[in-house]
């Protein structure tokens, strides 16, 4: 019973790990980089200007959202990268999760109050509801690849050496 067990595990596929892979993950690469990228664009041309003609408070509130947004981005490109490091082989899905503390995945909402943030320019809003449902399906992803995520060389080992003394109090039992 512990053989077909552990035979089990070792064919088992990871849907996250194929998931991770494959195309949809490429576009969801593209469109994370993409919104990075006229995230940037927005805040360094239109956006200064949209931020000038707000009055006071709500120039606080702007300056506040982007740096949200810019710091929201900075850690949805991070761990885009990283993942498509394991994918190209660059490094395994360990170096991955023991790299991946440095990136910060943690669920935001929008900083100002509903009716502030309707106040906010039409394209710093679009920007940072985009980049709050990117959020969300990367850190779904994360939660299905790291939180069951391979143990460490040195754990699969004790496990194998516990499967093996497993097997030989079964045997002496038995005898």
């Amino acid at each position: 019973m512990l053989n077909s067990r552990n035979d089990e595990q070792r064919n088992t596929v990871s849907f996250a790990s194929k998931l991770a892979g494959s195309d949809a993950f490429k576009a969801l690469f593209r469109e994370g980089m993409l919104l990075v990228e006229e995230a940037a664009a927005y805040l360094d041309g239109p956006g200064r200007q949209e931020s000038r003609g707000l009055n006071r408070p709500d120039a606080l509130a702007y300056a506040s959202e982007s740096m949200r947004l810019t710091t929201r981005l900075m850690q949805l490109a991070s761990w885009l990268l990283l993942q498509r490091a394991v994918n190209e082989g660059e490094m395994t899905q360990t170096q991955a999760a023991s790299e991946k503390h440095k990136v910060k995945l943690t669920r935001q909402d929008i900083a100002s109050s509903p009716d502030v943030f309707a106040r906010m320019p039409e394209r710093l809003r679009d920007l940072t509801t985009q980049s709050l449902r990117l959020q969300a399906r990367i850190v779904h992803l994360d939660q299905l690849l790291y939180s069951g995520a391979p143990a460490s060389a040195e754990n699969e080992a004790r496990a194998g050496v516990a499967a093996q003394l497993e097997r030989l109090r079964a045997a002496f039992q038995g005898s």
